[in-house]
C-alpha cells in the first residue's frame, strides 16, 4: 500500500522558512505552523472543493479544532514539506492529519477538526458530494 493509499487525498506543499516568519529567538514562530495548515488545507480544498463551488452553493468548512504538537524547531533559510490528508469523516465533519518533515524526519503534527456549514445560517451540512465522491475514489469513504 502506497502512501497515497492510506492517506487520502494527500495533499503535499514545499514551504519556507522566511525572516518574518522568526521569533526573537531566532526559530520558526508557532503560529506559523497553523498558517502552513490553512495553506495546505485550502490547497486541498482547492483540489476537491473549490472556492467557487462554496460560494455557489453556500456550503463550505469551518475549523472546529486544532491540535499541534512541535517535535523539532524550524529555522530561517529551512524549507519543510507540509503533507495533509483526511484521517476521518463523519456526516457533517472531517479530521485532517497533517505533518511537517524536514531532511526525513517530523518537525511537527497536527489534526484539525472542521464541520461544513451553509454560511447563511450557519448551520451543519453534510460532507459535500464531491469531497464524499473524492474520498470514496481513495477508498476512504
Amino acid at each position: 500500500m502506497g502512501l497515497e493509499d492510506s492517506r487520502p487525498l494527500l495533499t503535499s506543499l514545499t514551504f519556507q522558512a522566511r525572516t518574518y516568519d522568526i521569533d526573537f529567538a531566532g526559530i520558526v514562530s508557532n503560529i506559523v505552523y497553523v498558517r502552513w495548515l490553512e495553506d495546505l488545507r485550502g490547497q486541498m480544498l482547492a483540489e476537491h472543493y473549490p472556492v467557487e463551488t462554496m460560494r455557489t452553493t453556500g456550503v463550505g468548512p469551518v475549523l472546529l479544532h486544532t491540535d499541534i504538537h512541535y517535535r523539532r524547531a524550524l529555522r530561517l533559510g529551512d524549507h519543510p514539506i507540509g503533507r495533509m490528508w483526511v484521517a476521518e469523516t463523519r456526516r457533517t465533519r472531517w479530521v485532517l492529519q497533517a505533518e511537517f518533515i524536514l531532511d526525513g524526519g517530523v518537525v511537527c503534527e497536527a489534526r484539525q477538526t472542521g464541520a461544513f456549514v451553509d454560511y447563511a445560517r450557519m448551520r451543519p451540512m453534510p460532507v459535500p458530494e464531491s469531497l464524499r465522491r473524492a474520498l470514496e475514489a481513495a477508498g476512504a469513504a
